[in-house]
């Protein structure tokens, strides 16, 4: 069980602002993901050993814009929903999704720079199954507060758990070493 923990936690106009609530996760992602550079991500991805059912690399900046986007609004349908109950139960939920949902962005916005960055697949690795499981609490927690905003968490939980395959596979199979890999192979 977590709780409402607010030194850590967005502030609520955040998830009270519908256009803040799924633009801040967005823009973040994007932030992210041009600070650790996309020629960068693709050289390392396009050199490193890969396991089974690898998407092509074109894939990830719209799957991430669209996990980004659906969380945001989960996070304020939960939030708006929550706040207006008259159940002390239900807004504390709400409240401690609010924290969980602050929690999992920040590890989802680690592992960018753990993999790619600092190319730390170990690290990298465990963020995702630690952000997998927090992820998986926090749409537990939603559906005790508003159904719909827990079902935009699936296809999220789902691309996680996919990604986590990924990132567990090339660690394994590059012997958990991606640094100054080299490309072995040529492009199809």
């Amino acid at each position: 069980m977590t709780t409402y923990i607010p030194s850590i936690t967005l502030p609520d106009a955040i998830f009270a602002n519908p256009a803040a609530s799924i633009l801040l996760p967005v823009g973040l992602g994007l932030g992210v993901g041009y600070s650790v550079s996309p020629k960068l991500a693709r050289k390392t991805y396009s050199a490193v050993k890969q396991p089974p059912y690898k998407p092509p690399p074109q894939v990830f900046g719209p799957a991430w814009t669209t996990l980004y986007a659906l969380m945001g609004y989960a996070a304020h349908r939960s939030w708006t929903t929550g706040t207006a109950s008259l159940s002390p139960t239900t807004v504390q939920l709400t409240k401690q999704g609010a924290t969980l949902f602050t929690i999992q962005l920040g590890l989802n916005l680690i592992w960018m720079p753990l993999f790619f960055g600092l190319q730390r697949p170990i690290e990298a690795t465990a963020d995702i199954v630690l952000l997998t499981g927090v992820t998986g609490y926090l749409t537990y927690v939603w559906s005790q507060v508003d159904s719909v905003a827990a079902w935009c968490m699936v296809p999220y939980l789902g691309w996680l758990g996919f990604a986590t395959y990924l990132s567990a596979g090339v660690g394994y199979l590059n012997d958990w070493n991606i640094a100054d890999k080299e490309r072995t192979t040529k492009s199809s």
